[in-house]
Protein backbone atom coordinates (compact mmCIF):
# COMPACT_ATOMS: atom_id res chain seq x y z
CA UNK A 1 0.00 0.00 0.00
CA UNK A 2 1.36 3.75 -1.26
CA UNK A 3 2.20 5.92 1.43
CA UNK A 4 0.51 9.31 1.41
CA UNK A 5 4.02 10.79 0.27
CA UNK A 6 4.54 8.19 -2.25
CA UNK A 7 0.90 9.35 -3.80
CA UNK A 8 1.81 13.38 -3.59
CA UNK A 9 3.78 13.84 -7.16
CA UNK A 10 5.99 16.11 -7.08
CA UNK A 11 6.30 18.48 -9.94
CA UNK A 12 9.25 18.70 -11.94
CA UNK A 13 8.69 20.57 -14.63
CA UNK A 14 8.57 24.17 -12.91
CA UNK A 15 10.71 27.27 -13.81
CA UNK A 16 12.03 27.64 -9.88
CA UNK A 17 14.25 30.24 -8.37
CA UNK A 18 17.22 29.21 -6.82
CA UNK A 19 15.78 29.12 -2.78
CA UNK A 20 12.68 26.86 -4.35
CA UNK A 21 15.00 24.55 -5.95
CA UNK A 22 16.57 23.67 -3.27
CA UNK A 23 13.48 23.42 -1.03
CA UNK A 24 12.03 20.96 -4.13
CA UNK A 25 15.17 18.97 -3.69
CA UNK A 26 14.75 17.88 -0.09
CA UNK A 27 11.10 17.35 -0.93
CA UNK A 28 12.20 14.66 -4.06
CA UNK A 29 14.98 13.27 -1.47
CA UNK A 30 12.55 12.47 1.52
CA UNK A 31 10.05 11.29 -0.82
CA UNK A 32 12.15 8.81 -2.69
CA UNK A 33 14.96 7.59 -0.74
CA UNK A 34 13.62 4.59 0.23
CA UNK A 35 12.61 3.42 -3.02
CA UNK A 36 16.07 4.74 -4.78
CA UNK A 37 17.98 3.12 -2.45
CA UNK A 38 16.19 -0.11 -3.43
CA UNK A 39 17.31 0.19 -6.72
CA UNK A 40 20.93 0.92 -5.33
CA UNK A 41 20.85 -2.06 -3.94
CA UNK A 42 19.50 -4.10 -6.29
CA UNK A 43 21.95 -3.25 -8.66
CA UNK A 44 24.81 -2.54 -7.27
CA UNK A 45 25.09 -5.65 -5.18
CA UNK A 46 28.28 -6.96 -6.71
CA UNK A 47 30.02 -3.79 -6.96
CA UNK A 48 29.30 -3.27 -3.49
CA UNK A 49 31.57 -6.83 -3.09
CA UNK A 50 34.26 -5.69 -5.37
CA UNK A 51 34.76 -2.27 -3.23
CA UNK A 52 34.89 -4.73 0.08
CA UNK A 53 37.47 -6.86 -1.59
CA UNK A 54 39.27 -3.70 -2.92
CA UNK A 55 38.97 -1.91 0.87
CA UNK A 56 40.83 -5.48 2.38
CA UNK A 57 43.43 -5.61 -0.08
CA UNK A 58 44.58 -1.85 0.45
CA UNK A 59 44.01 -2.18 4.37
CA UNK A 60 45.80 -5.64 3.90
CA UNK A 61 48.58 -3.47 1.96
CA UNK A 62 48.48 -0.34 4.24
CA UNK A 63 48.90 -2.76 7.51
CA UNK A 64 51.68 -5.16 6.14
CA UNK A 65 54.07 -2.29 5.77
CA UNK A 66 53.42 -0.35 8.89
CA UNK A 67 53.91 -3.51 10.54
CA UNK A 68 57.25 -4.46 8.54
CA UNK A 69 58.46 -1.24 9.41
CA UNK A 70 57.82 -1.95 13.37
CA UNK A 71 59.51 -4.88 12.81
CA UNK A 72 63.38 -5.11 13.69
CA UNK A 73 63.94 -8.62 11.86
CA UNK A 74 65.72 -7.11 8.71
CA UNK A 75 65.15 -10.81 7.14
CA UNK A 76 61.50 -10.31 7.64
CA UNK A 77 61.46 -6.58 5.93
CA UNK A 78 62.98 -7.77 2.98
CA UNK A 79 61.11 -10.91 2.58
CA UNK A 80 57.51 -9.92 2.83
CA UNK A 81 57.07 -6.14 2.19
CA UNK A 82 57.05 -6.71 -1.26
CA UNK A 83 53.93 -8.92 -1.03
CA UNK A 84 52.35 -6.58 0.64
CA UNK A 85 52.83 -3.59 -1.86
CA UNK A 86 51.80 -5.63 -4.06
CA UNK A 87 48.71 -5.86 -2.14
CA UNK A 88 48.08 -2.41 -2.12
CA UNK A 89 48.78 -1.55 -6.20
CA UNK A 90 46.51 -4.32 -7.23
CA UNK A 91 43.94 -2.64 -4.60
CA UNK A 92 44.81 0.46 -6.17
CA UNK A 93 44.38 -0.71 -9.38
CA UNK A 94 40.92 -2.49 -9.15
CA UNK A 95 39.61 0.66 -7.25
CA UNK A 96 40.39 2.17 -10.12
CA UNK A 97 38.32 0.53 -12.47
CA UNK A 98 35.38 -0.61 -10.01
CA UNK A 99 35.03 2.89 -9.04
CA UNK A 100 34.99 3.81 -12.30
CA UNK A 101 31.87 1.62 -13.55
CA UNK A 102 30.19 1.98 -10.13
CA UNK A 103 30.43 5.85 -10.74
CA UNK A 104 29.26 5.51 -14.43
CA UNK A 105 26.56 3.01 -12.81
CA UNK A 106 25.02 5.02 -10.23
CA UNK A 107 24.98 8.11 -12.22
CA UNK A 108 22.96 6.55 -14.67
CA UNK A 109 20.80 4.74 -12.45
CA UNK A 110 19.89 8.58 -10.53
CA UNK A 111 19.08 10.39 -13.94
CA UNK A 112 16.97 7.63 -15.40
CA UNK A 113 15.15 6.88 -12.28
CA UNK A 114 14.39 10.64 -12.04
CA UNK A 115 13.43 10.52 -15.92
CA UNK A 116 11.07 7.37 -14.89
CA UNK A 117 9.66 9.31 -11.84
CA UNK A 118 8.61 12.27 -14.31
CA UNK A 119 7.04 10.06 -16.82
CA UNK A 120 5.08 8.40 -14.52
CA UNK A 121 3.70 11.38 -12.61
CA UNK A 122 4.93 9.59 -9.11
CA UNK A 123 6.74 6.45 -7.93
CA UNK A 124 4.50 4.01 -10.12
CA UNK A 125 6.67 2.46 -11.70
CA UNK A 126 9.11 -0.68 -11.07
CA UNK A 127 13.33 -0.54 -10.50
CA UNK A 128 13.55 -2.82 -13.93
CA UNK A 129 12.18 0.07 -15.88
CA UNK A 130 14.98 2.16 -14.25
CA UNK A 131 17.16 -0.39 -15.37
CA UNK A 132 15.73 -0.72 -19.23
CA UNK A 133 16.54 2.59 -19.12
CA UNK A 134 19.92 2.33 -18.58
CA UNK A 135 20.57 -0.47 -20.59
CA UNK A 136 18.58 1.36 -23.79
CA UNK A 137 21.13 3.58 -23.29
CA UNK A 138 24.38 1.92 -22.99
CA UNK A 139 26.21 3.04 -25.83
CA UNK A 140 25.72 6.66 -25.34
CA UNK A 141 26.53 6.62 -21.90
CA UNK A 142 30.46 4.92 -22.64
CA UNK A 143 30.73 7.73 -25.49
CA UNK A 144 29.54 10.35 -23.00
CA UNK A 145 31.86 9.21 -20.01
CA UNK A 146 34.41 8.72 -22.52
CA UNK A 147 34.28 12.18 -23.89
CA UNK A 148 33.82 12.97 -19.81
CA UNK A 149 37.43 12.06 -18.96
CA UNK A 150 38.78 14.15 -21.44
CA UNK A 151 36.91 16.86 -20.24
CA UNK A 152 38.53 16.39 -16.50
CA UNK A 153 41.64 15.64 -17.52
CA UNK A 154 41.52 19.98 -19.36
CA UNK A 155 39.69 20.56 -16.15
CA UNK A 156 42.42 19.50 -14.09
CA UNK A 157 45.37 20.94 -16.17
CA UNK A 158 43.22 24.57 -15.91
CA UNK A 159 43.48 23.92 -11.98
CA UNK A 160 47.08 23.71 -11.88
CA UNK A 161 47.58 26.81 -13.71
CA UNK A 162 44.75 28.77 -11.72
CA UNK A 163 47.06 27.70 -8.38
CA UNK A 164 49.47 29.80 -8.88
CA UNK A 165 47.06 32.93 -8.91
CA UNK A 166 46.30 33.88 -5.15
CA UNK A 167 42.86 33.77 -4.25
CA UNK A 168 41.24 35.05 -7.27
CA UNK A 169 42.08 31.63 -8.83
CA UNK A 170 41.25 29.37 -5.80
CA UNK A 171 37.95 31.17 -6.24
CA UNK A 172 37.77 30.65 -9.98
CA UNK A 173 38.58 27.01 -9.45
CA UNK A 174 35.83 26.55 -7.06
CA UNK A 175 33.33 28.43 -9.70
CA UNK A 176 34.63 26.32 -13.10
CA UNK A 177 34.55 23.23 -10.67
CA UNK A 178 30.70 23.70 -9.90
CA UNK A 179 29.78 24.94 -13.19
CA UNK A 180 31.09 21.63 -15.18
CA UNK A 181 29.30 19.91 -12.85
CA UNK A 182 26.08 21.59 -13.71
CA UNK A 183 26.98 20.88 -17.25
CA UNK A 184 27.69 17.42 -17.16
CA UNK A 185 24.63 16.74 -15.58
CA UNK A 186 22.28 18.48 -16.97
CA UNK A 187 24.25 17.31 -20.72
CA UNK A 188 23.15 13.92 -19.52
CA UNK A 189 20.19 14.48 -18.38
CA UNK A 190 19.22 16.23 -22.43
CA UNK A 191 21.14 12.56 -23.35
CA UNK A 192 18.73 10.52 -21.76
CA UNK A 193 15.22 12.26 -21.72
CA UNK A 194 15.48 13.93 -24.96
CA UNK A 195 17.47 11.05 -26.44
CA UNK A 196 20.04 13.12 -28.32
CA UNK A 197 23.70 12.35 -29.46
CA UNK A 198 26.34 13.00 -26.84
CA UNK A 199 27.70 16.57 -28.52
CA UNK A 200 24.01 17.40 -29.23
CA UNK A 201 23.53 16.69 -25.26
CA UNK A 202 27.03 18.80 -24.47
CA UNK A 203 26.12 21.54 -26.58
CA UNK A 204 21.97 21.74 -25.73
CA UNK A 205 23.34 21.51 -21.86
CA UNK A 206 25.86 24.57 -22.64
CA UNK A 207 23.44 26.43 -23.44
CA UNK A 208 20.92 25.59 -20.85
CA UNK A 209 23.55 26.34 -17.90
CA UNK A 210 25.26 29.53 -19.53
CA UNK A 211 22.24 31.15 -19.96
CA UNK A 212 21.55 30.71 -15.59
CA UNK A 213 25.22 30.50 -14.98
CA UNK A 214 25.25 31.79 -11.12
CA UNK A 215 21.95 29.78 -10.74
CA UNK A 216 23.47 26.49 -12.32
CA UNK A 217 26.61 27.22 -9.70
CA UNK A 218 24.94 28.13 -6.97
CA UNK A 219 22.65 25.32 -6.87
CA UNK A 220 25.46 23.12 -7.29
CA UNK A 221 27.45 24.46 -4.35
CA UNK A 222 24.98 24.86 -1.83
CA UNK A 223 23.57 21.58 -2.29
CA UNK A 224 27.07 20.00 -2.43
CA UNK A 225 27.58 21.53 0.57
CA UNK A 226 24.49 20.18 2.38
CA UNK A 227 24.84 16.52 0.95
CA UNK A 228 28.19 16.68 2.28
CA UNK A 229 27.21 17.81 5.41
CA UNK A 230 24.59 15.25 5.60
CA UNK A 231 27.08 12.34 5.10
CA UNK A 232 30.13 13.13 7.49
CA UNK A 233 26.66 13.20 10.43
CA UNK A 234 25.87 9.91 8.96
CA UNK A 235 29.48 8.57 8.75
CA UNK A 236 30.37 10.25 12.59
CA UNK A 237 29.31 7.10 14.37
CA UNK A 238 31.36 4.76 12.83
CA UNK A 239 34.19 7.50 12.31
CA UNK A 240 34.12 7.80 16.35
CA UNK A 241 34.70 4.57 16.59
CA UNK A 242 37.21 4.03 14.75
CA UNK A 243 39.07 7.23 15.52
CA UNK A 244 38.76 5.38 19.43
CA UNK A 245 40.45 1.85 18.02
CA UNK A 246 43.01 3.29 16.12
CA UNK A 247 44.00 5.78 19.33
CA UNK A 248 43.66 2.19 21.41
CA UNK A 249 45.93 0.81 19.13
CA UNK A 250 48.83 3.82 18.68
CA UNK A 251 48.58 4.35 22.53
CA UNK A 252 48.93 0.45 23.73
CA UNK A 253 51.55 -0.08 20.87
CA UNK A 254 49.51 -2.48 19.66
CA UNK A 255 50.86 -5.52 16.79
CA UNK A 256 48.30 -4.64 13.83
CA UNK A 257 49.91 -8.16 12.10
CA UNK A 258 49.10 -10.46 15.18
CA UNK A 259 45.40 -10.04 14.72
CA UNK A 260 43.18 -10.02 12.22
CA UNK A 261 40.58 -7.99 14.01
CA UNK A 262 42.57 -4.58 12.90
CA UNK A 263 42.14 -5.59 9.72
CA UNK A 264 38.05 -6.74 9.43
CA UNK A 265 37.34 -2.79 11.57
CA UNK A 266 39.56 -0.99 8.77
CA UNK A 267 38.58 -2.82 5.66
CA UNK A 268 34.51 -2.28 6.96
CA UNK A 269 35.72 1.34 7.93
CA UNK A 270 37.07 1.99 4.08
CA UNK A 271 34.47 -0.10 2.56
CA UNK A 272 31.60 1.67 4.01
CA UNK A 273 33.14 5.26 3.58
CA UNK A 274 33.55 4.34 -0.77
CA UNK A 275 29.64 3.08 -0.66
CA UNK A 276 28.66 6.33 0.59
CA UNK A 277 31.02 8.15 -1.48
CA UNK A 278 29.08 6.88 -4.65
CA UNK A 279 25.86 6.85 -3.13
CA UNK A 280 26.39 10.74 -3.02
CA UNK A 281 26.77 11.05 -6.20
CA UNK A 282 23.46 9.81 -6.98
CA UNK A 283 22.06 12.37 -4.71
CA UNK A 284 24.38 14.81 -6.36
CA UNK A 285 22.71 14.27 -9.79
CA UNK A 286 19.34 14.15 -9.02
CA UNK A 287 20.54 18.18 -7.65
CA UNK A 288 21.35 18.58 -11.49
CA UNK A 289 17.93 16.54 -12.72
CA UNK A 290 15.79 19.36 -10.84
CA UNK A 291 18.08 21.84 -12.67
CA UNK A 292 17.44 20.33 -16.09
CA UNK A 293 13.81 20.38 -15.27
CA UNK A 294 13.70 23.66 -14.14
CA UNK A 295 16.03 25.26 -16.79
CA UNK A 296 14.31 23.34 -19.60
CA UNK A 297 10.66 24.76 -18.68
CA UNK A 298 12.02 28.26 -18.04
CA UNK A 299 13.42 28.09 -21.78
CA UNK A 300 11.09 26.69 -23.76
CA UNK A 301 7.76 26.22 -21.59
CA UNK A 302 6.53 22.92 -22.99
CA UNK A 303 4.69 21.97 -19.42
CA UNK A 304 3.02 25.51 -19.28
CA UNK A 305 2.10 25.40 -22.84
CA UNK A 306 0.44 21.85 -22.30
CA UNK A 307 -1.38 22.86 -19.19
CA UNK A 308 -3.10 25.95 -21.50
CA UNK A 309 -3.65 23.98 -24.41
CA UNK A 310 -5.69 21.12 -21.93
CA UNK A 311 -7.47 24.30 -20.22
CA UNK A 312 -8.36 25.51 -23.99
CA UNK A 313 -9.69 21.79 -24.74
CA UNK A 314 -11.82 21.90 -21.75
CA UNK A 315 -13.74 24.71 -22.49
CA UNK A 316 -14.62 24.07 -26.03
Amino acid sequence: MQTRDQEKFIELRVDRDFGDIINTYFDFFKQNLKKFTNVFLSYNGIFLIGLLIVSYLLVSGVIGLITNNQNSVLETVGSSSDAYIMYFIVGGILFFFIFLMVAVLNYSLSTSYMIKYEEHKGQKFNKTDVWAEVKSNLGSIIAFILILILLFLGLMIAAVVLTFIPLVGMLAQYVIQYFVMAWVGVSFFVMLKEKRGVTEALGEGWNLVTKNFWKSVGVNFILGFLIGLLFMVIIMIPGILIGIYTFHVVQNDVDLGASIVPTIIYTLGTCLLLIIGVYSQCLSQFVNGLLYFSLHEKTYNLNSRSKIDQIGLEDQ
